[in-house]
């Protein structure tokens, strides 16, 4: 078996905002096995400056990796425990290199056309104009769960834009999510949800940063409406410190994104123990080309869970890999009729 590792930048359609920043473009890296005349292929999604492994020898651990293939792909998930976009990169080429379609990891009702995922539909940070603008267009495309970046500009203005959409729709029809990204500061937090709560709103993400473990306590205790949490898992590894957490914490829910938490396994992991916990979940892509939005979106259908689940859609960019992923009235299709770019690297 011989492994190989290419970058790829891909470029945003327009800068996108979150509370961390605004982007114009996002680094990502592809796997590459070949074994027998056949081709695997696994994307690495680093998110710079958030990943745990946002890490100078980074690119330095890809090329271990490669000249380690090997070692097969259990030694090598438990020797990159602290490089989890490298886990999922790996396990997604072992997966597409076993695979009789090399784009069809998890056979199934949706990728046989037959049945769809429901999705969130994602407003970014920027101008209230703009997240308005964003706010109605989601609206008039079919969906009825909407997740909104705040935390960036005015809350003032952030409220605002939360009675319009509740003026026309009641939360029976709209379904908001709110995220966060750890925005509010730990003084004002509590006062800015009990704010929030008047839209009826189903959670809110990451209200403060991450590592405030107590006062994240708190919080979930004391909230008016559920918090999940989403950076909180970032960076912690192993199962015991997982178990550790959740219990300390007491969320009402958690966002997993493989790319960030070691892939369909530690995924699995984290998904085990908020069912232990009566927490809730759901997965969340991580600005992954389509070649990491299509191996999660294949895996997370098979989690049979009906909530809308934060899946991009692929079109944030102007160079990203044509494929036969397509959304529909805020649910994911598999389009067996959109065939894969194949020249992409």
């Amino acid at each position: 078996m011989k492994a190989s590792y290419h970058k790829y930048l891909l470029e945003f359609k327009r800068p996108s905002g979150t509370s961390r920043g605004v982007m114009t473009e996002k680094e990502t890296w592809f796997i590459i096995l070949e074994e027998n005349g056949k081709k695997g292929i696994g994307e690495c999604g680093i998110l710079r400056s958030l990943s745990a492994d946002d890490r100078p020898d980074y690119e330095e651990k890809l090329k271990w990796t490669c000249d380690n293939i090997h070692l097969g792909e259990t030694a090598l998930w438990n020797a990159l425990l602290e490089f989890p976009s490298i886990q999922f990169g790996v396990e997604m080429a072992f997966l597409s290199l076993k695979s009789e379609n090399q784009f069809v990891l998890f056979p199934s009702d949706f990728t046989k056309e037959s049945s769809s995922i429901p999705i969130n539909g994602l407003v970014w940070m920027g101008e209230a104009s703009f997240m308005k603008e964003q706010i109605e267009e989601k609206l008039a495309t079919g969906f009825n769960c909407i997740k909104l970046k705040i935390g960036a500009i005015d809350f003032q203005k952030e409220l605002e834009l939360l009675q319009f959409i509740r003026s026309h729709f009641s939360a029976k029809q709209i379904e908001i999510r709110v995220d966060a990204n750890g925005a509010f500061s730990l003084e004002e937090a509590l006062g800015k949800l009990h704010q929030l709560n008047q839209f009826q709103l189903h959670s809110i993400e990451q209200p403060i940063k991450k590592g405030n473990i107590l006062k994240m306590a708190q919080l979930c205790k004391e909230t008016p409406f559920p918090i999940a949490l989403d950076e909180e898992l970032i960076g912690v590894f192993s199962f015991q410190e997982k178990e550790k957490l959740l219990q300390e914490i007491k969320p009402q829910y958690i966002i997993l994104k493989p790319s960030f938490i070691g892939g369909f396994k530690g995924t699995k992991e984290w998904i085990d123990l908020a069912d232990k916990y009566n927490i809730g979940w759901w997965i969340t892509s991580a600005l992954e080309s389509n070649i990491g939005l299509n191996a999660i979106a294949q895996w997370t259908f098979t989690l049979n869970s009906r909530m809308p689940q934060g899946l991009g859609t692929g079109a944030l960019y102007t160079n990203n890999i044509d494929c036969p992923l397509k959304v529909e009235n805020g649910q994911l299709w598999y389009d067996k009729t959109k065939k894969w770019q194949e020249d992409f690297l």
